[in-house]
């Protein structure tokens, strides 16, 4: 509480990844025992967190447009008597925490993905005029050892398992933000799942830069660990963010026919249909260990569905290596996509490699290859017409006695029910689809 009695307000933006998403939400977590309570915008907030994604181009001058709204708030709020503590975190407070402080002075905290935990401190700390604003420490496991017990908002919740790269892919940054490959030991995954599972939550997202990349103690991969959180009694749905090709283990691909919980939903990055390009970027896979594995999958679980991304442009991208990617996604299918136009990341091999792509080059093939990818999303949705799916009820909708939920593909899905509860899995017949969402009538509950 503030020395008035007057809770503290909290404003937290996000940018990027699911992995910002659950960051933000364990920020929260952090700062909601010191009397915060979140705002609905950052007008009138004590304290406003932007947390913020590298990735794309152009992240930097973002931040610093976002840092002039802010100023104006909070020279507003200072002729008022309030005060307003500005925190940038994530990865541009990693890559650039040294110029941010040089160039906006009225950024009084600069806190890097690997030290969120130390924010009560760094906090007081600001209000005091005293210590250092920046904080960007690699010290993965000191943050989850030192992070409260989780609030979630729904029956729905992600779980950091991973953190960190060690592929170095050319194009990326995150390497250079999040520090080595870090996996948390087994019983800690475990036991924050359960404590989840214990506030209603019923389907768990395992998050990591790369994910399959797990390594826990005593040698688990990430097929083990599912295994292990399969067997927590209420958990019913289990899915995995984002993975690596090189990093499909022959028993995790075996799993995704074997366990029920696991959710017949995959996110597999491609990046690319070019063999070349794949060499250029680093990716140390190609197309046809990409096919490969969606053939595998596809034969020990039928109805998988499959998502990817892509980077169009990359340095030296040809109209023939153009022309690979739209052959992969042809022969593949994918329930849905991200495609991005290649920006070039300042310190990354690829930002000076010779070859760029011209800009209008870029924006006409990514709008050929996201005309496939709709139509192909479009088409994926259509085929759900006339089935019956299990449905993880997640709240309620727009208008009276609609309720919200999600499939198994991780669609959208709405329905006409007064009575369905949050953490239900219900029967819906599906009747209708629209590009990113599916609509039903109810059916039966599904034991749990």
């Amino acid at each position: 509480m503030s020395e008035r009695g007057v809770p503290k307000q909290l404003f937290i933006e996000t940018y990027g990844c699911q992995m910002n998403v659950y960051d933000s939400e364990r920020m929260r977590d952090v700062l909601m025992p010191l009397g915060y309570v979140l705002a609905n915008k950052p007008d009138e907030a004590d304290l406003v967190i932007l947390n913020t994604c590298h990735i794309r181009e152009k992240a930097t001058e973002k931040v610093y447009s976002e840092i002039g709204r802010l100023r104006a708030h909070k020279e507003r709020r200072r002729g008022e008597g309030k005060t307003t503590t500005i925190a940038i975190a994530g990865c541009v407070a990693q890559a650039e925490g040294e110029e941010i402080i040089r160039r906006a002075p009225e950024v009084d905290l600069v806190v890097g993905p690997q030290a969120y935990h130390k924010l009560p401190e760094l906090i007081a700390r600001a209000a005091r005029k005293t210590g250092d604003r920046l904080a960007a420490e690699f010290t993965a496991q000191e943050k989850f050892d030192a992070l409260p017990a989780r609030a979630p908002d729904g029956v729905t919740a992600f779980l950091s398992i991973q953190e960190g790269c060690d592929k170095f892919c050319t194009f990326c940054v995150v390497p250079y933000t999040r520090g080595a490959e870090f996996s948390r030991p087994v019983k800690d995954v475990l036991a924050e799942a359960r404590a989840l599972t214990d506030r209603g939550v019923r389907e768990i997202t395992l998050l990591g830069q790369n994910v399959n990349a797990y390594h826990g103690d005593g040698g688990a991969g990430l097929a083990d660990l599912l295994q292990e959180l399969a067997r927590i009694e209420g958990l019913e749905r289990l899915r995995y963010t984002t993975s690596h090709p090189i990093e499909m283990s022959d028993d995790l691909i075996a799993l995704h026919g074997a366990e029920p919980k696991l959710m017949p939903y995959l996110h597999l990055p491609v990046q690319s249909g070019s063999d070349r390009i794949l060499r250029a970027m680093n990716r140390k896979h190609d197309g046809a260990l990409y096919r490969d594995i969606i053939v595998r999958l596809r034969a020990v679980r039928p109805d998988i569905a499959v998502s990817t991304d892509f980077i169009v442009g990359f340095p030296g991208e040809t109209e023939k290596d153009f022309d690979a990617t739209l052959a992969l996604v042809a022969d593949i299918g994918f329930a849905s996509a991200y495609s991005f136009k290649y920006s070039p990341r300042p310190g990354t091999p690829a930002a000076a490699m010779h070859g760029q792509v011209g800009e209008d080059v870029k924006a006409e093939r990514l709008a050929r290859l996201q005309a496939l990818l709709s139509h192909q999303q479009r088409a994926f949705n259509e085929a759900q017409i006339g089935r019956t799916l299990p449905v993880l009820v997640t709240g309620q909708g727009r208008q009276a006695g609609q309720m919200h939920g999600r499939s198994p593909y991780l669609q959208a899905v709405h329905f006409d029910d007064a009575h369905a509860e949050p953490g239900e899995i219900v029967t819906v017949s599906i009747v209708s689809s629209s590009q990113n969402s599916l609509a039903g009538t109810l059916g039966a509950m599904v034991a749990a």
